[in-house]
């Protein structure tokens, strides 16, 4: 989904961590998130709504490789098999973020948001927006469009949708 200006990015992003908000305060559930292509701009959708405190335990930025291996214990192996852009990656990001954080729940966005190709050659807009629950985990591979901030803003927007989905589940 594209968005026309930062007024309907950020309603639309509202709306998602509202709903989402309300099923896990409601269960007394939490959520966390890892972001590499995002940068933290998927944190800043989810505190913009006062009130995520009671629910949201943290989001980190691992926009390096380092970084998702110590601080989301992602394996080196995982990195150097799939490359940073990759399901297996979004996958295990998913994974240590929940378990690092203690949360019920976490999303984790990892792609190229450009201009232009990585340098593994992994084209601009291409995403994986990873899931993870107690009961599961999953993945969702992304081809976006636009310009930079635009590729950041679907993937917010879609690593919400999967965070209410995932609300909905535990």
């Amino acid at each position: 989904m594209r968005f026309s200006c930062e007024a309907d990015f950020e309603a639309a992003c509202t709306k998602l961590v509202i709903n989402a908000a309300r099923i896990l305060e409601a269960k007394g559930a939490s959520a966390a998130c890892a972001e590499s292509l995002t940068g933290g701009l998927l944190s800043s959708e989810i505190v913009r709504v006062p009130g995520s405190s009671l629910w949201f335990r943290e989001g980190c930025v691992t926009y390096t490789d380092g970084a998702k291996e110590r601080r989301l214990g992602v394996p080196q192996a995982v990195i150097g098999l799939h490359s940073a852009v990759s399901f297996e990656t979004a996958l295990a990001m998913a994974d240590g973020m929940r378990l690092t954080s203690g949360a019920d729940i976490a999303v984790s966005t990892t792609g190229v948001a450009g201009p232009g190709a990585d340098a593994e050659g992994h084209p601009e807009g291409m995403a994986f927006i990873g899931g993870s629950t107690p009961f599961g985990s999953c993945v969702k591979e992304l081809r976006l469009t636009g310009d930079r901030l635009e590729i950041r803003q679907q993937a917010v927007y879609a690593a919400l949708k999967l965070m209410l989905r995932l609300a909905e589940l535990v």
